[in-house]
């Protein structure tokens, strides 16, 4: 299992208030729900804020890439990017994660960090 961190645009990968969560690589997100239903773009008046982190962990050939979403979000669908015949159509992630799991899930990888603007790291 190896990790690869890539840092750019000054960009935080652990916050306050903020889930967490692993997706393979050629899944996209379908519907998102929040604590009063399915998120509704109208009455929140926005899009629900769901951003891939520039981290990935591969692990047995397979690569996974660490999303944050907000607090407010409970369940995440997520679905192939391709349809195949007789493939999974769609996933709901009910478990989001914590900053402390991610770490955590995080520490058991071998780490291999590649870093795009080393000035970021010594601001």
């Amino acid at each position: 299992m190896a990790l690869f961190a890539i840092v750019n645009n000054n960009q935080l990968l652990v916050q306050a208030s903020v889930k967490y969560f692993f997706l393979t690589d050629g899944w996209t997100i379908g519907r998102v729900w929040a604590s009063d239903g399915l998120w509704n773009e109208a009455a929140w008046r926005r899009k629900p804020k769901v951003e891939r982190l520039n981290l990935q962990l591969i692990t047995q050939n397979e690569t996974l890439w660490l999303y944050r979403v907000e607090e407010v979000i409970l369940t995440i669908e997520v679905k192939p990017a391709s349809i195949t015949p007789n493939a999974i159509a769609s996933v709901v992630l009910k478990r989001l994660m914590s900053a402390p799991q991610v770490i955590e899930r995080l520490s058991y990888a071998t780490a291999s960090c590649q870093v795009e603007n080393a000035q970021l790291l010594v601001e």
